[in-house]
């Protein structure tokens, strides 16, 4: 079992210095808004993937007037005990070890303390654009599949090199295809990778999906995932040529894995049209749940759980379906957050399960 024994946070966010010890399988952090609740489980993420959960820039997450942070979490993961160190210097460079140890490159932390936060934005997952489920995606094979990382830096750095010169061709009003096929076999290399994994995973990823939406909505509806791809209709490297002119124009590529998408519909109808607040909510648990559960069978053991603000708009048959799972059942280290410590106290008082309450404030 992966467990975070302790957290220590110097001029992170909102906090100076602060040391958090954790005892039993789940953790409840409870206090009023704006008083670091979020701040607590967003370290926690830093520690799994070296960066901020809602901030992208790590700058943005010193504490004001100070010029640097520092993370440490001492984890247990098979009955061997591991440090993780995260720093950024005052001159805004990064350093990240395990066991003093430091990491050449950030990629090969990820994956090695695995974790999945579900936080009250994380609807735009359901409802907003095609970039967060991309992202989302993205997330989950990045952390049970280490070559698919690699081949999605390749990638996206890839895509970017291919634009800036489809830029420079515009400005300088010429062609270079040569070197655009050079680029192009690249890109095919880390495209057909990458959609090859997507594709293959997809479709047993969405049947736990859909198992776990029924359960926390407590009945089955007619809800469907889709991957909507353009590879799958027609193979990378055509798809290029017949939108290298295109491409020449809008100075940007316009097909790759990098515009795939993930299409949510109930009753053969776009989800995000039709479905309630209740039916978001429950389609975003169950993505993130069946998230951890692939996680936890890819790896021998579960994700930190990590779970902000969950509760405010869940009904109470919602609310107890979750908690009765991720407490009970999942198998792993959970952590939540909370306005109100006496309704964390009465829901797992009703389920006869131990809780550690720490009340900030």
């Amino acid at each position: 079992m992966l467990f975070l024994q302790s957290l220590q946070l110097i001029q992170f966010k909102n906090y100076n210095q602060e040391t958090f010890r954790f005892q039993g399988a789940v953790t409840a952090i409870t206090g009023a808004n704006g008083i670091g609740k979020t701040n607590v489980l967003d370290a926690i993420h830093y520690l799994s993937f070296t960066k901020s959960y809602f901030q992208s820039g790590d700058g943005l997450n010193v504490q004001h007037g100070m010029q640097g942070f520092r993370i440490n979490g001492t984890f247990t993961l098979s009955d061997e005990e591991l440090s993780v160190s995260i720093v950024l210097r005052e001159n805004g460079k990064k350093e990240v070890n395990c066991n003093g140890a430091p990491y050449e490159k950030f990629s090969h932390h990820i994956g090695r303390f695995p974790c999945v936060m579900i936080a009250p934005d994380d609807v735009e997952l359901i409802i907003g654009g095609s970039e967060m489920r991309r992202s989302f995606l993205d997330t989950v094979l990045s952390q049970i599949d280490a070559v698919y990382l690699q081949q999605l830096i390749t990638y996206n750095k890839v895509v970017q090199q291919r634009n800036s010169f489809l830029k420079s061709c515009a400005q300088t009003q010429t062609r270079n295809d040569a070197l655009l096929d050079v680029l192009d076999d690249q890109l095919i290399a880390a495209g057909n990778y990458i959609f090859t994994t997507r594709n293959g995973f997809l479709p047993g990823f969405n049947e736990q999906v859909l198992q776990f939406y029924s359960s926390i909505a407590g009945k089955a509806e007619p809800v469907a995932v889709t991957y909507e791809s353009k590879l799958l209709e027609q193979p990378f490297e055509l798809l290029l040529q017949q939108a290298r002119e295109k491409d020449y124009l809008l100075q940007r590529t316009s097909n790759g894995v990098h515009r795939d998408d993930l299409y949510f519909s109930m009753n053969d109808e776009p989800f995000k049209q039709t479905a309630s607040q209740g039916q978001r909510k429950s389609l975003l648990f169950s993505l993130k749940l069946a998230e951890a559960e692939v996680i936890k069978k890819q790896k021998g053991f579960a994700p930190l759980l990590l779970l902000d603000d969950v509760f405010e708009k869940l009904d109470a048959e919602r609310m107890h379906n979750l908690l009765n799972y991720v407490c009970s059942q999942f198998g792993g280290q959970v952590f939540l957050t909370d306005t109100h410590p006496q309704r964390m106290k009465t829901a797992f008082a009703e389920m006869n399960i131990p809780l550690q309450l720490i009340e900030l404030g």
